[in-house]
């Protein structure tokens, strides 16, 4: 069983986003892991990311302000595989960072890092060649974007290779500015589950354990990030314990979903 599958199996997943090199990285991953996250994403830091709000555009500049390559988030990866064996990680960014040096090499990083998977936002399925096929060649998942504007025509290509789970952007959008209405969520969600056997996880503009357990009534994951970015923009080195925490409400609320719908 892959880590995606086990950590999916298990009811509701809690998928939280943090950009790397932002705070202190690695004491804050132990701290979502410790806070009850099922799946991490590791956001890699970029100069034009064209799908993320305030929050996280800041955070990027604050990791590359501090001059984090893409060697760092590759040892980033490797210590938090050697310390959570079990916890999946995603890396999340952009074309430019993964394909620079040619898609063989990243993704054989990716493998010898223990990444399990890649969103490629700017990379799209009418583009796999670009990655994906030296992503599966190498044993990594490569993760796909369905939006509101994914219609039942389209929808087939976006899943055609995809692995891990599906990300369902719930908002026609930016990260963390707005979040869709419950009842667009639970239509989306019941006709991508028709069309995959993949885990669908729903984000964009998810900010509180309330809207996380409404969500993980009907999804196979929560994702949250910009909430948790933001958190550490306002403590910095020191945001570990605050992030566990936070980490901690969202975990109880979305766990305990699907037992309260009961």
């Amino acid at each position: 069983m892959t880590r995606f599958a086990s950590a999916f199996s298990k009811g509701p997943a809690l998928v939280t986003f943090i950009t790397a090199g932002d705070g202190d990285t690695l004491a804050n991953l132990d701290a979502l892991v410790a806070g009850g996250a099922d799946v991490i994403e590791l956001g890699m830091p970029f100069t034009d990311p064209m799908a993320d709000g305030p929050a996280i555009q800041a955070a990027n500049l604050r990791a590359l302000g501090k001059g984090t390559t893409t060697a760092d988030i590759f040892a980033i990866a490797a210590a938090f595989r050697a310390r959570h064996p079990q916890v999946p990680l995603v890396l999340m960014g952009y074309a430019n960072p993964m394909t620079i040096r040619g898609p063989e090499w990243f993704a054989a990083e990716c493998a010898k890092a223990g990444v399990d998977g890649v969103i490629c936002v700017d990379i799209p399925s009418e583009e796999d060649a670009e990655l994906g096929p030296a992503l599966r060649a190498a044993g990594v998942a490569p993760i796909r974007l369905a939006t509101p504007t994914t219609d039942a025509a389209r929808l087939p290509d976006v899943l055609d290779g995809a692995g891990g789970f599906l990300y369902y952007v719930s908002v026609a959008g930016i990260t963390g500015l707005q979040q869709a209405a419950q009842a667009s969520i639970e239509d989306a969600v019941a006709r991508l589950k028709a069309a995959t056997d993949l885990p669908v996880a729903v984000g964009f503009g998810v900010r509180t354990p309330e809207q996380a357990a409404q969500i993980a009534k009907v999804a196979d994951g929560v994702v949250v990030g910009s909430a948790l970015v933001e958190i550490i923009a306002a403590h910095g080195d020191a945001a570990a314990p605050h992030v566990e925490a936070f980490a901690r409400t969202l975990a109880d609320a979305i766990h305990g979903a699907k037992e309260n719908a009961a």
